[in-house]
């Protein structure tokens, strides 16, 4: 045993050294991991946000608080807290809830919700599945790049899955590839990301009631 303690720690850096610890990580790798810790957090922070102005827009299309306390898995005190934040603010415009608009952020949320049947039906083959966990890890955003990757993640899927899938599914990417090539630069009322999480929900289903939109 080595009793000098500028010596011990010597002999134990040596074998660190000469025989790693299988179980450590290297730099790098404990990066990677702190990062997608990072962006779970992240994404939880969002959504917690996103719920917050959804539950405003229900209130403002006349749903009851104990209604949206129902569906949303909240307690009546909770959602009436979450509305009473806002309530010294202007009233909230007019919500429109239909999936045919037009502007950016309403056609990105439809083509992620696209993608998430997609990827949920085909769990081992869909080619966009990474796409979609890296949205909802928050490691991936809706910027143009993105967008344009997947978009044809979405349309090699639908090529490698047509005969498995729905026609609705090929109608509803038609639809909005060419809102996006022309889209119609007015964003209706709501933050944008707001914006794509309800039509992501929206043209969800749709596509499972058997309609494109």
């Amino acid at each position: 045993m080595v009793s000098d303690p500028v010596v011990y720690n010597r002999v134990v850096a040596d074998r660190r050294h000469t025989h790693p610890d299988p179980g450590a990580l290297t730099e790098e790798q404990a990066g990677r991991m702190l990062a997608d810790m990072n962006g779970v957090i992240r994404a939880g922070e969002e959504m917690r946000k996103l719920r917050a102005e959804v539950i405003r827009i229900f209130a403002g299309l006349g749903w009851t608080q104990d209604r949206i306390a129902r569906l949303a898995d909240m307690s009546q005190p909770a959602v009436s807290k979450q509305i009473a934040r806002n309530a010294a603010g202007d009233p909230p415009a007019p919500f429109d809830l239909s999936l045919d608009q037009q502007d950016i952020p309403w056609l990105e949320g439809r083509l992620w919700g696209l993608a998430e049947e997609i990827s949920e039906t085909f769990t081992d083959t869909a080619r966009c599945t990474r796409h979609v966990i890296a949205i909802a890890r928050g490691r991936r955003h809706f910027t143009p790049q993105g967008v344009d990757e997947l978009r044809r993640l979405v349309e090699a899927d639908l090529r490698l899955h047509r005969a498995a899938l729905p026609r609705g599914y090929r109608d509803a990417y038609d639809a909005i590839s060419r809102g996006l090539d022309l889209p119609s630069g007015a964003t209706g009322p709501a933050s944008a990301a707001t914006r794509r999480a309800l039509a992501c929900q929206i043209q969800r289903i749709h596509l499972r009631d058997g309609f494109a939109g």
